[in-house]
């Protein structure tokens, strides 16, 4: 097998502007059946009018938060990771200043499947090929360091390829072993395409036979049910469950231990 991967620049996206028409006119003549293109969901968010001022900030976040995972004091404020309305968990819920207009911070596309979803409908019938899309963004990631993209919407894609049942190369049968080729797709995307460097779309090819039918599964398909996730607690969130959970279990023995214990004979004279 081999890869191709390249990054394709844009003019600066602001509200209202045809994503579809400016990736056409940049990199259109140049698509093949098979090919997927990751784009930055920046651009998508600066194109859908999803940004607010800088100085609503943290409001911006504890307005895309769902649920506190974890908080942490530094010398400049504190960084709170959230779940925000996308099911994603993320630092600062996705709000970011990065790549933004001066003086405003930029949230993340409302529903990113349904924007992928446009984008490769649109393209296709533009360009006439079966394309796929990947729109990424930038995750942390437990127990590393640094930082990768990975997919926060998709559509034509196959988002996952599931080996289980099949063998390895020493026959080996594969019990659990489900390749996130969507992260793994915007991972490659983002060496290519940087962060800085004004080419917020990577082209992916040859990996045609991932794309699919704009009905397949989105990219929200990854994300671990709360009955599967065996990491959703944050550390504060773990120990003030705990904790309330074992005050609730000692009240509960006192309780019934109080209710068991016989009558007190009256003294004897």
């Amino acid at each position: 097998m081999t890869l191709h991967v390249w990054a394709v620049a844009l003019p600066e996206i602001v509200a209202g502007d045809d994503l579809v028409q400016l990736i056409q006119d940049a990199v259109g003549p140049e698509l093949e059946n098979g090919d997927i293109l990751a784009v930055t969901s920046k651009i998508v968010s600066k194109a859908e009018g999803r940004q607010v001022a800088a100085a609503d900030r943290e409001q911006a976040i504890t307005d895309q938060t769902v649920r506190v995972v974890a908080s942490r004091e530094h010398p400049r404020g504190v960084t709170r990771i959230v779940e925000n309305p996308q099911g994603l968990v993320m630092a600062a819920a996705g709000v970011d200043a990065s790549n933004a207009p001066e003086g405003t911070v930029l949230l993340l596309p409302e529903d990113p499947d349904a924007s992928a979803r446009a984008l490769a409908a649109g393209l296709r019938e533009a360009t006439g090929k079966k394309i796929a899309i990947v729109i990424t963004d930038t995750l942390g990631r437990p127990w590393r360091e640094g930082q990768t993209d990975a997919a926060i919407g998709a559509a034509g894609l196959h988002v996952v390829s599931d080996l289980r049942g099949s063998t390895d190369a020493s026959g080996h049968v594969l019990d659990a072993t489900i390749a996130a080729v969507a992260d793994e797709i915007a991972a490659a995307a983002d060496l290519v395409k940087g962060k800085a460097s004004g080419k917020p779309v990577a082209v992916v090819r040859g990996l045609a036979h991932l794309v699919g039918d704009l009905d397949l599964p989105g990219a929200r398909a990854l994300i671990r049910s709360p009955e599967q996730d065996m990491f959703r607690l944050g550390s504060d969130e773990a120990w003030r469950e705990g904790y309330e959970a074992g005050l609730h279990a000692a009240t509960s023995d006192a309780a019934i231990s109080h209710v068991g214990e016989p009558a007190t004979d009256p003294p004897r004279e």
